[in-house]
Protein backbone atom coordinates (compact mmCIF):
# COMPACT_ATOMS: atom_id res chain seq x y z
CA UNK A 1 0.00 0.00 0.00
CA UNK A 2 1.64 3.66 -1.10
CA UNK A 3 -0.61 6.49 0.95
CA UNK A 4 0.63 10.00 1.19
CA UNK A 5 -0.41 11.41 4.85
CA UNK A 6 1.73 13.72 6.29
CA UNK A 7 0.01 13.43 10.02
CA UNK A 8 3.00 11.80 12.03
CA UNK A 9 4.60 8.91 14.61
CA UNK A 10 4.87 6.84 9.48
CA UNK A 11 5.75 -4.07 -10.71
CA UNK A 12 5.66 -0.79 -13.02
CA UNK A 13 8.79 -1.31 -14.73
CA UNK A 14 11.21 -0.78 -11.59
CA UNK A 15 14.06 -2.69 -11.24
CA UNK A 16 16.10 -3.57 -7.70
CA UNK A 17 19.27 -1.67 -7.92
CA UNK A 18 22.62 -3.88 -8.02
CA UNK A 19 24.90 -4.15 -5.16
CA UNK A 20 27.44 -1.18 -5.71
CA UNK A 21 30.34 -1.31 -3.57
CA UNK A 22 29.76 1.38 -1.17
CA UNK A 23 32.73 3.97 -0.70
CA UNK A 24 34.95 4.36 2.11
CA UNK A 25 33.40 5.18 5.14
CA UNK A 26 34.25 5.81 9.12
CA UNK A 27 31.79 3.08 10.66
CA UNK A 28 31.12 2.25 14.30
CA UNK A 29 28.99 -0.30 16.04
CA UNK A 30 26.80 1.21 18.33
CA UNK A 31 25.55 -1.64 20.54
CA UNK A 32 25.05 -5.12 20.44
CA UNK A 33 21.92 -6.65 22.40
CA UNK A 34 21.46 -10.11 24.05
CA UNK A 35 19.14 -11.55 20.77
CA UNK A 36 21.87 -10.55 18.25
CA UNK A 37 21.08 -7.28 17.14
CA UNK A 38 23.44 -4.93 16.31
CA UNK A 39 23.43 -0.84 15.72
CA UNK A 40 25.89 0.39 13.13
CA UNK A 41 26.26 3.75 11.86
CA UNK A 42 29.12 4.48 8.87
CA UNK A 43 29.43 8.15 7.43
CA UNK A 44 29.85 8.13 3.31
CA UNK A 45 31.76 10.59 2.05
CA UNK A 46 29.68 13.86 1.55
CA UNK A 47 28.22 13.30 4.43
CA UNK A 48 25.95 11.01 4.25
CA UNK A 49 24.96 9.01 7.67
CA UNK A 50 23.49 5.56 7.25
CA UNK A 51 22.11 3.70 10.80
CA UNK A 52 20.84 0.18 10.88
CA UNK A 53 19.44 -2.31 13.54
CA UNK A 54 19.69 -5.51 13.15
CA UNK A 55 16.78 -7.51 14.19
CA UNK A 56 17.45 -11.25 13.56
CA UNK A 57 13.88 -12.20 14.75
CA UNK A 58 11.73 -10.62 12.09
CA UNK A 59 11.31 -11.25 8.35
CA UNK A 60 10.90 -7.52 7.32
CA UNK A 61 12.94 -4.20 7.66
CA UNK A 62 12.03 -0.85 7.35
CA UNK A 63 13.77 1.97 5.64
CA UNK A 64 13.91 5.78 6.28
CA UNK A 65 15.36 8.59 4.49
CA UNK A 66 15.43 11.58 6.62
CA UNK A 67 16.06 15.53 5.58
CA UNK A 68 16.89 17.68 8.29
CA UNK A 69 14.54 20.81 7.36
CA UNK A 70 10.90 21.09 8.63
CA UNK A 71 8.76 24.13 8.96
CA UNK A 72 10.87 25.44 11.52
CA UNK A 73 13.38 26.33 8.52
CA UNK A 74 11.34 28.02 6.52
CA UNK A 75 10.43 32.19 5.93
CA UNK A 76 6.63 33.68 6.25
CA UNK A 77 6.48 33.21 2.50
CA UNK A 78 7.41 29.58 2.43
CA UNK A 79 5.33 28.81 4.94
CA UNK A 80 4.29 24.76 4.49
CA UNK A 81 6.89 24.46 1.53
CA UNK A 82 8.39 21.45 3.55
CA UNK A 83 5.35 20.07 3.88
CA UNK A 84 4.09 20.51 0.14
CA UNK A 85 7.49 19.38 -1.55
CA UNK A 86 7.06 15.92 0.65
CA UNK A 87 3.41 15.58 -1.33
CA UNK A 88 5.45 16.51 -4.58
CA UNK A 89 8.44 14.45 -4.73
CA UNK A 90 5.91 10.96 -5.29
CA UNK A 91 4.65 12.53 -8.36
CA UNK A 92 7.38 11.16 -10.51
CA UNK A 93 11.13 11.48 -10.87
CA UNK A 94 13.02 11.16 -13.68
CA UNK A 95 13.20 7.58 -14.53
CA UNK A 96 9.39 6.92 -12.76
CA UNK A 97 6.23 7.64 -12.95
CA UNK A 98 4.02 8.35 -9.95
CA UNK A 99 1.81 5.35 -11.35
CA UNK A 100 5.51 3.29 -11.13
CA UNK A 101 6.40 3.99 -7.99
CA UNK A 102 2.91 3.44 -6.81
CA UNK A 103 2.45 0.32 -8.65
CA UNK A 104 6.28 -1.29 -7.42
CA UNK A 105 5.37 -0.76 -3.87
CA UNK A 106 1.90 -2.16 -4.37
CA UNK A 107 3.29 -5.57 -6.06
CA UNK A 108 5.41 -6.73 -3.20
CA UNK A 109 2.64 -5.67 -0.27
CA UNK A 110 4.75 -2.96 0.88
CA UNK A 111 3.71 0.47 2.81
CA UNK A 112 5.46 3.78 1.32
CA UNK A 113 4.47 7.14 3.00
CA UNK A 114 6.04 10.11 4.32
CA UNK A 115 5.63 12.77 6.80
CA UNK A 116 7.10 16.32 8.12
CA UNK A 117 7.27 17.73 11.36
CA UNK A 118 9.06 21.07 12.56
CA UNK A 119 12.21 19.98 12.34
CA UNK A 120 12.94 17.13 9.82
CA UNK A 121 10.67 14.79 7.07
CA UNK A 122 11.11 11.29 6.48
CA UNK A 123 10.22 9.08 3.73
CA UNK A 124 9.80 5.53 4.60
CA UNK A 125 8.99 2.38 3.55
CA UNK A 126 7.82 -0.90 5.31
CA UNK A 127 8.32 -4.18 2.67
CA UNK A 128 9.74 -7.67 3.27
CA UNK A 129 13.46 -7.99 4.08
CA UNK A 130 14.11 -9.51 0.70
CA UNK A 131 12.14 -6.02 -0.84
CA UNK A 132 14.75 -4.08 0.29
CA UNK A 133 17.07 -2.98 -2.46
CA UNK A 134 13.56 -1.82 -3.92
CA UNK A 135 12.52 0.25 -1.05
CA UNK A 136 16.26 1.76 -1.04
CA UNK A 137 15.79 2.24 -5.20
CA UNK A 138 12.23 3.92 -4.68
CA UNK A 139 13.03 5.91 -2.07
CA UNK A 140 16.38 7.03 -3.11
CA UNK A 141 14.86 7.88 -6.40
CA UNK A 142 12.60 10.28 -4.66
CA UNK A 143 15.11 12.37 -2.82
CA UNK A 144 17.74 12.64 -5.36
CA UNK A 145 15.85 13.08 -8.44
CA UNK A 146 12.08 14.33 -8.12
CA UNK A 147 11.09 16.12 -11.07
CA UNK A 148 8.50 18.60 -9.22
CA UNK A 149 6.52 19.82 -12.31
CA UNK A 150 4.45 22.82 -12.26
CA UNK A 151 1.55 20.57 -13.74
CA UNK A 152 1.93 17.96 -10.62
CA UNK A 153 2.33 21.08 -8.31
CA UNK A 154 -0.68 22.68 -9.49
CA UNK A 155 -2.77 19.29 -8.87
CA UNK A 156 -0.85 18.38 -5.11
CA UNK A 157 -1.32 21.99 -4.23
CA UNK A 158 -5.42 21.10 -4.60
CA UNK A 159 -4.58 18.27 -2.39
CA UNK A 160 -2.71 20.45 0.88
CA UNK A 161 -5.61 22.52 0.30
CA UNK A 162 -7.76 19.48 1.43
CA UNK A 163 -5.40 18.68 4.10
CA UNK A 164 -5.47 21.86 5.79
CA UNK A 165 -9.68 22.32 5.40
CA UNK A 166 -9.78 18.39 6.86
CA UNK A 167 -7.41 20.40 9.99
CA UNK A 168 -9.88 23.06 10.16
CA UNK A 169 -12.81 20.78 10.27
CA UNK A 170 -11.60 18.60 12.95
CA UNK A 171 -11.45 20.60 16.43
CA UNK A 172 -8.88 18.20 18.30
CA UNK A 173 -6.46 19.01 15.40
CA UNK A 174 -7.04 22.86 15.01
CA UNK A 175 -6.98 23.46 18.78
CA UNK A 176 -3.20 22.03 18.56
CA UNK A 177 -1.79 24.92 15.90
CA UNK A 178 -3.53 27.16 17.40
CA UNK A 179 -1.73 26.26 21.03
CA UNK A 180 1.56 26.54 18.76
CA UNK A 181 0.43 29.86 17.53
CA UNK A 182 -0.31 31.03 20.75
CA UNK A 183 2.51 29.93 22.58
CA UNK A 184 5.34 30.79 20.38
CA UNK A 185 3.71 33.54 18.20
CA UNK A 186 4.69 35.01 14.70
CA UNK A 187 7.73 32.25 14.73
CA UNK A 188 8.74 29.51 13.06
CA UNK A 189 7.62 27.17 15.82
CA UNK A 190 4.66 28.72 16.10
CA UNK A 191 3.12 28.33 12.50
CA UNK A 192 1.52 25.14 11.24
CA UNK A 193 3.93 22.51 9.48
CA UNK A 194 0.94 22.94 6.78
CA UNK A 195 1.61 26.39 6.17
CA UNK A 196 -1.70 28.51 5.56
CA UNK A 197 -4.06 28.89 2.64
CA UNK A 198 -2.30 32.09 1.46
CA UNK A 199 1.06 30.91 2.00
CA UNK A 200 -0.17 27.84 -0.07
CA UNK A 201 -2.39 29.35 -2.93
CA UNK A 202 0.91 31.73 -3.51
CA UNK A 203 4.03 29.51 -4.03
CA UNK A 204 5.34 29.04 -7.08
CA UNK A 205 7.18 25.70 -8.55
CA UNK A 206 10.48 28.15 -8.46
CA UNK A 207 9.86 28.35 -5.14
CA UNK A 208 9.40 24.43 -3.83
CA UNK A 209 11.79 23.48 -6.14
CA UNK A 210 14.00 25.67 -5.19
CA UNK A 211 13.68 24.16 -1.89
CA UNK A 212 14.11 20.90 -2.96
CA UNK A 213 17.43 22.09 -4.52
CA UNK A 214 18.99 24.06 -1.30
CA UNK A 215 17.65 21.65 1.34
CA UNK A 216 17.82 18.13 0.34
CA UNK A 217 21.28 18.15 0.25
CA UNK A 218 23.48 15.11 0.99
CA UNK A 219 24.99 16.47 4.44
CA UNK A 220 21.77 17.37 6.22
CA UNK A 221 20.20 13.30 4.98
CA UNK A 222 20.21 10.20 7.37
CA UNK A 223 19.10 6.87 6.03
CA UNK A 224 18.00 4.54 8.60
CA UNK A 225 16.96 0.71 8.25
CA UNK A 226 15.91 -1.72 10.57
CA UNK A 227 14.64 -5.30 10.96
CA UNK A 228 16.31 -8.08 9.03
CA UNK A 229 19.10 -5.89 7.29
CA UNK A 230 22.69 -6.53 7.08
CA UNK A 231 24.67 -2.95 7.29
CA UNK A 232 27.08 -3.27 4.31
CA UNK A 233 24.09 -4.64 2.03
CA UNK A 234 22.41 -1.71 2.93
CA UNK A 235 25.75 0.52 2.28
CA UNK A 236 25.93 -0.56 -1.19
CA UNK A 237 22.06 -0.06 -1.83
CA UNK A 238 22.40 3.13 -0.62
CA UNK A 239 25.67 3.95 -2.53
CA UNK A 240 24.34 2.73 -5.80
CA UNK A 241 21.04 4.86 -4.65
CA UNK A 242 23.25 7.98 -4.29
CA UNK A 243 25.87 7.80 -6.98
CA UNK A 244 28.12 10.52 -7.62
CA UNK A 245 26.57 12.18 -4.68
CA UNK A 246 28.41 10.66 -2.27
CA UNK A 247 32.40 12.06 -3.17
CA UNK A 248 33.94 15.44 -1.28
CA UNK A 249 35.17 16.68 2.01
CA UNK A 250 31.80 17.29 3.55
CA UNK A 251 30.45 16.56 6.84
CA UNK A 252 27.34 16.21 8.16
CA UNK A 253 25.59 19.52 9.28
CA UNK A 254 26.17 20.36 12.81
CA UNK A 255 23.31 19.61 15.20
CA UNK A 256 20.04 21.80 15.56
CA UNK A 257 20.85 23.92 18.54
CA UNK A 258 17.96 26.40 18.57
CA UNK A 259 20.21 29.51 19.64
CA UNK A 260 18.08 32.63 19.70
CA UNK A 261 15.26 31.24 19.01
CA UNK A 262 14.17 30.59 23.16
CA UNK A 263 10.98 32.37 24.62
CA UNK A 264 10.86 33.03 27.91
CA UNK A 265 7.64 33.06 28.10
CA UNK A 266 3.91 32.57 25.92
CA UNK A 267 3.66 34.89 23.08
CA UNK A 268 0.15 35.79 24.19
CA UNK A 269 -2.42 34.56 26.96
CA UNK A 270 -4.76 33.37 24.82
CA UNK A 271 -5.65 32.32 21.51
CA UNK A 272 -9.32 31.35 19.98
CA UNK A 273 -10.93 29.59 17.16
CA UNK A 274 -14.50 30.42 17.36
CA UNK A 275 -16.72 27.54 16.59
CA UNK A 276 -20.39 25.95 16.85
CA UNK A 277 -18.90 22.81 18.15
CA UNK A 278 -20.68 20.13 20.63
CA UNK A 279 -17.38 20.29 22.75
CA UNK A 280 -14.96 22.87 23.37
CA UNK A 281 -11.50 21.72 22.83
CA UNK A 282 -8.84 23.44 25.16
CA UNK A 283 -5.08 22.94 25.50
CA UNK A 284 -3.52 24.88 28.58
CA UNK A 285 0.52 25.23 28.75
CA UNK A 286 3.73 26.82 28.86
CA UNK A 287 7.21 27.23 27.55
CA UNK A 288 9.06 24.01 28.44
CA UNK A 289 12.68 22.55 28.18
CA UNK A 290 14.66 21.40 25.05
CA UNK A 291 15.10 18.13 24.10
CA UNK A 292 18.79 18.08 25.31
CA UNK A 293 18.18 19.59 28.76
CA UNK A 294 19.39 16.97 31.35
CA UNK A 295 16.51 17.20 33.48
CA UNK A 296 13.82 15.48 30.57
CA UNK A 297 13.76 12.64 32.28
CA UNK A 298 12.46 13.68 35.51
CA UNK A 299 10.43 15.51 33.44
CA UNK A 300 9.25 12.84 31.43
CA UNK A 301 8.58 10.71 34.91
CA UNK A 302 6.49 14.00 36.23
CA UNK A 303 4.34 14.15 32.74
CA UNK A 304 3.33 10.75 32.99
CA UNK A 305 2.30 10.73 36.58
CA UNK A 306 0.61 13.89 35.82
CA UNK A 307 -1.36 12.93 32.84
CA UNK A 308 -0.08 10.32 30.98
CA UNK A 309 -2.64 7.33 31.83
CA UNK A 310 -5.59 6.25 33.47
CA UNK A 311 -3.86 6.30 36.73
CA UNK A 312 -2.60 9.96 36.54
CA UNK A 313 -3.60 12.91 38.81
CA UNK A 314 -5.37 14.47 35.28
CA UNK A 315 -7.30 11.44 34.34
CA UNK A 316 -8.62 10.64 38.14
CA UNK A 317 -9.58 14.04 39.08
CA UNK A 318 -11.12 15.53 36.24
CA UNK A 319 -12.33 12.28 34.36
CA UNK A 320 -13.19 9.65 37.14
CA UNK A 321 -14.01 11.60 40.03
CA UNK A 322 -16.41 14.33 38.30
CA UNK A 323 -16.97 12.91 35.20
CA UNK A 324 -15.83 16.42 33.65
CA UNK A 325 -14.72 15.29 30.50
CA UNK A 326 -14.38 12.17 28.26
CA UNK A 327 -10.27 13.28 27.45
CA UNK A 328 -7.79 14.71 29.50
CA UNK A 329 -3.93 14.64 29.57
CA UNK A 330 -1.01 16.36 29.60
CA UNK A 331 2.20 16.05 27.04
CA UNK A 332 5.95 17.17 26.68
CA UNK A 333 7.04 18.90 23.28
CA UNK A 334 11.12 19.03 22.46
CA UNK A 335 12.63 20.91 19.92
CA UNK A 336 15.86 22.70 19.77
CA UNK A 337 15.95 25.12 22.20
CA UNK A 338 13.04 25.04 23.62
CA UNK A 339 9.45 22.87 24.03
CA UNK A 340 6.20 23.02 25.88
CA UNK A 341 4.59 21.35 28.46
CA UNK A 342 0.55 21.28 27.83
CA UNK A 343 -2.57 20.07 29.26
CA UNK A 344 -5.32 18.86 26.40
CA UNK A 345 -9.18 18.62 27.69
CA UNK A 346 -12.51 18.22 25.78
CA UNK A 347 -15.45 18.93 27.22
CA UNK A 348 -18.86 20.54 27.28
CA UNK A 349 -18.94 24.73 27.12
CA UNK A 350 -20.64 24.44 30.21
CA UNK A 351 -17.68 22.71 32.14
CA UNK A 352 -15.19 24.51 30.78
CA UNK A 353 -14.67 26.45 34.14
CA UNK A 354 -14.58 24.23 36.05
CA UNK A 355 -12.14 21.72 33.92
CA UNK A 356 -9.70 24.50 33.58
CA UNK A 357 -10.32 25.30 37.67
CA UNK A 358 -9.29 21.55 38.60
CA UNK A 359 -6.32 21.46 35.92
CA UNK A 360 -5.03 24.50 37.17
CA UNK A 361 -5.11 23.23 40.82
CA UNK A 362 -3.29 20.28 40.78
CA UNK A 363 -0.75 22.00 38.77
CA UNK A 364 -0.26 24.21 41.45
CA UNK A 365 -0.30 21.51 44.07
CA UNK A 366 2.16 19.41 42.23
CA UNK A 367 4.72 22.52 41.82
CA UNK A 368 4.78 22.72 45.69
CA UNK A 369 5.00 19.09 46.95
CA UNK A 370 5.92 17.32 43.95
CA UNK A 371 5.19 13.66 43.26
CA UNK A 372 4.90 10.89 46.08
CA UNK A 373 7.56 7.93 45.59
CA UNK A 374 5.07 5.54 44.88
CA UNK A 375 3.89 8.28 41.62
CA UNK A 376 7.50 8.07 40.34
CA UNK A 377 7.89 4.94 40.79
CA UNK A 378 4.79 3.66 39.02
CA UNK A 379 5.78 7.11 36.18
CA UNK A 380 9.13 5.88 35.51
CA UNK A 381 7.59 1.86 34.74
CA UNK A 382 4.98 3.55 32.77
CA UNK A 383 7.52 4.87 30.99
CA UNK A 384 10.24 1.80 30.75
CA UNK A 385 7.16 -0.17 29.74
CA UNK A 386 5.81 1.88 26.75
CA UNK A 387 9.34 2.30 25.64
CA UNK A 388 10.21 -1.03 25.19
CA UNK A 389 6.65 -2.31 24.14
CA UNK A 390 7.07 0.74 21.48
CA UNK A 391 10.35 -1.20 19.90
CA UNK A 392 8.40 -4.10 19.01
CA UNK A 393 8.31 -3.28 14.92
CA UNK A 394 10.77 -2.32 12.64
CA UNK A 395 9.12 1.07 11.91
CA UNK A 396 9.94 2.16 15.68
CA UNK A 397 13.13 0.75 15.35
CA UNK A 398 13.77 2.53 12.53
CA UNK A 399 12.38 5.91 13.67
CA UNK A 400 14.62 6.00 17.02
CA UNK A 401 17.90 5.34 14.47
CA UNK A 402 16.58 8.22 12.38
CA UNK A 403 15.71 10.83 15.11
CA UNK A 404 18.70 10.02 17.22
CA UNK A 405 21.11 11.23 15.02
CA UNK A 406 19.13 14.24 13.42
CA UNK A 407 17.61 15.43 16.88
CA UNK A 408 20.55 14.39 19.50
CA UNK A 409 23.37 13.75 17.79
CA UNK A 410 23.91 10.37 19.64
CA UNK A 411 22.90 6.93 19.90
CA UNK A 412 21.42 5.73 23.35
CA UNK A 413 21.20 1.91 23.75
CA UNK A 414 17.62 1.16 25.02
CA UNK A 415 19.23 -0.21 28.02
CA UNK A 416 20.51 2.99 28.91
CA UNK A 417 17.69 4.61 28.29
CA UNK A 418 15.88 2.71 30.99
CA UNK A 419 18.62 2.73 33.53
CA UNK A 420 18.38 6.90 32.96
CA UNK A 421 15.01 6.72 33.95
CA UNK A 422 15.54 4.31 36.69
CA UNK A 423 17.60 6.89 38.40
CA UNK A 424 15.08 9.86 38.43
CA UNK A 425 13.96 9.90 41.90
CA UNK A 426 11.29 11.75 43.80
CA UNK A 427 13.66 14.81 44.74
CA UNK A 428 14.84 15.43 40.88
CA UNK A 429 10.70 15.31 40.35
CA UNK A 430 9.89 18.00 42.68
CA UNK A 431 12.78 20.25 41.64
CA UNK A 432 11.39 20.08 37.98
CA UNK A 433 7.68 20.38 38.56
CA UNK A 434 9.11 23.62 40.92
CA UNK A 435 9.79 24.79 37.63
CA UNK A 436 8.39 23.81 35.30
CA UNK A 437 4.70 23.94 36.71
CA UNK A 438 4.83 27.58 37.96
CA UNK A 439 5.68 29.00 34.43
CA UNK A 440 3.83 31.77 32.76
CA UNK A 441 0.55 29.71 30.75
CA UNK A 442 -1.72 30.59 27.79
CA UNK A 443 -4.52 29.22 26.76
CA UNK A 444 -5.57 27.68 23.43
CA UNK A 445 -9.62 26.91 22.86
CA UNK A 446 -11.93 25.94 20.03
CA UNK A 447 -15.69 26.12 20.68
CA UNK A 448 -18.50 28.25 21.17
CA UNK A 449 -16.76 31.65 23.02
CA UNK A 450 -16.61 34.83 22.07
CA UNK A 451 -13.37 37.21 22.56
CA UNK A 452 -15.18 38.64 25.67
CA UNK A 453 -14.94 35.12 27.44
CA UNK A 454 -11.20 34.00 27.46
CA UNK A 455 -10.98 36.61 30.41
CA UNK A 456 -13.32 34.42 32.46
CA UNK A 457 -11.79 31.12 31.36
CA UNK A 458 -8.20 32.53 32.40
CA UNK A 459 -9.17 33.97 35.47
Amino acid sequence: MTRIDSRAPAGGGVDAVASTPAPAGATALLDVDEFGGRVERTELPGGLRVLTETMPGVLSATLGIWVGVGSRDESPHLAGSSHFLEHLLFKGTRSRTALEIATAMDAVGGEMNAFTAKEHTCYYANVLASDLPLAVTLLGDLVTDALNTAPDLESERTVVLEEIAMRDDEPSDAVHDLYAETLFGDTPLGRSVLGTVDSIESLSRDDVDGWYRQRYAVPSIVVAAAGRVDHQQVLDLVAAAFGERLAGAARPEALRMGEGAVLAAPARPTGLIHRKTEQTHLLLGSIGMSRLDERRYAAAVLDAAVGGGMSSRLFQEVREKRGLVYSVGSALTHYAGTGSFSVYAGCSPKRVPEVLRLVRAELATVAVTGLTAEEVSRGRGQLKGGMVLSLEDTGSRMSRLGKSELSYGEYLPVREVLDRLDAVDPEQVRAVAADLLTRNTCLAVVGPYRDRDLDRLTA
